[in-house]
């Protein structure tokens, strides 16, 4: 059977600095718990992006990171690199574009334009609340609790455990 894909995006940064820090141990576990079951995308590079891809790796799982420019600043802990030559926003969009769904960690503006954009492109959002940045900001605009406009493209999901995140997830690429 084909592996789901899923993508995982969120704050980047030092992973011993705040806010990444407090998030480590469940970004950590998020990998985890994704690698065992998906391919797991992310931007490739640090923050929540490199803890994500640790642990895919602790459970020999596979992450592909999805980088602008040359790939020079990927984390070493992707299983693939694909150094796009674009700058940061048009990566995402190609990361988005590869995945089934998108699961949001924290994040600034970056992490804010992967969640338009994978709504925009009808892909199921994640948001693993309580973790800071646009993840929990975005709740605040959502129709219904769901969409981000009335078209209704795709749900913006909320969980607030990685065990949410991997019900939800399994529910929306059909496994359950």
């Amino acid at each position: 059977m084909k592996k789901a894909k899923v993508a995982v995006i969120g704050y980047s940064g030092d992973i011993n600095k705040d806010p990444v820090k407090t998030l480590a141990d469940l970004c950590l576990e998020l990998g985890r718990e994704l690698g065992k079951r998906y391919v797991v995308f992310t931007g490739g590079r640090n923050g929540v992006m490199e803890l994500v891809a640790k642990g895919v790796r602790e459970v020999g799982g596979t992450c592909v990171g999805i980088l602008p420019w040359d790939g020079s600043d990927a984390n070493e802990y992707n299983s693939v690199v694909i150094a796009t030559g674009l700058d940061f926003q048009m990566r995402s969009f190609i990361m988005i574009k590869s995945v089934d769904v998108v699961i949001s960690v924290g994040g600034e503006i970056g992490t804010a334009i992967e969640i338009l954009a994978a709504y925009a492109n009808m892909k199921p959002v994640i948001l693993l609340r309580n973790t800071g940045g646009w993840t929990d900001r975005i709740v605040n605009v959502l129709i219904e609790g769901l969409y981000l406009d009335n078209r209704k493209l795709a749900p913006v999901l909320q969980a607030y455990t990685v065990c949410d995140v991997i019900e939800l997830t399994e529910r929306m690429v059909g496994l359950r």
